[in-house]
């Protein structure tokens, strides 16, 4: 792509030697840099870490072409980069939404890992943000996985993992999460931008 090309010319980057790097839909940050560690050694893992400190949600999943000597903060503007260019047509959708980037992006995470297909992903998120406006508890299992203390799959969660004391236990704690814990599909970011209605609040997926 054009803007690729303007990128690297730009950075200083002439080298023609590319390493293609895909980052999958829902994988946390630090799943992420280990990506990025093992796809280009060059790089050094504190100091990504450090570079995506904060950014959860906005690396956006796709499949990128990095100089092989690329640096830890150009690695992180090119991805956020993106982002934000998938996101912009959306705008309007989120100031209508009644709710902030980081809700929206927090919700995405849920759905990414709660179920696979958009249509299913919409109505969980309808169901979902009804329980928040009704304030109740959003009882979701997604968010354990990325508990540091717990770090098991939802189909290994026991009852003592849902009364672990964490803002992300959605059993516990009312309220979404504080904030995304994977970086999230656009199919996942506009279903939480567009929730179907529906007059359950329970679902099975």
């Amino acid at each position: 792509a054009v803007w690729r090309v303007a990128w690297r010319l730009g950075h200083g980057y002439a080298s023609d030697q590319m390493v293609r790097v895909t980052i999958p839909e829902g994988l946390s940050n630090q799943e992420t840099v280990a990506l990025f560690i093992k796809s280009l050694p060059n790089l050094k893992q504190t100091k990504l870490e450090t570079s995506v400190a904060g950014l959860e949600g906005t690396l956006f999943p796709d499949t990128y072409f990095f100089p092989e000597q690329v640096r830890e903060r150009d690695v992180v503007e090119m991805i956020t980069a993106n982002f934000g260019r998938n996101f912009a047509p959306q705008v309007g959708e989120l100031a209508a939404s009644g709710h902030n980037l980081v809700e929206i992006l927090t919700m995405a995470s849920i759905l990414e890992k709660e179920a696979s297909t958009m249509e299913s992903r919409q109505m969980i998120a309808g169901i979902l943000w009804k329980r928040l406006e009704a304030g109740q508890p959003l009882q979701v299992d997604a968010p354990f996985a990325y508990i540091e203390s717990v770090g098991r799959s939802t189909f290994e969660l026991t009852k003592k993992d849902l009364r672990i004391d964490s803002p992300y236990n959605t059993y516990k704690y009312k309220g979404l999460p504080p904030a995304p814990f994977v970086n999230p599909s656009l199919d996942s970011i506009l279903a939480a931008l567009r929730p179907t209605e529906s007059p359950y609040w329970f679902y099975l997926s």
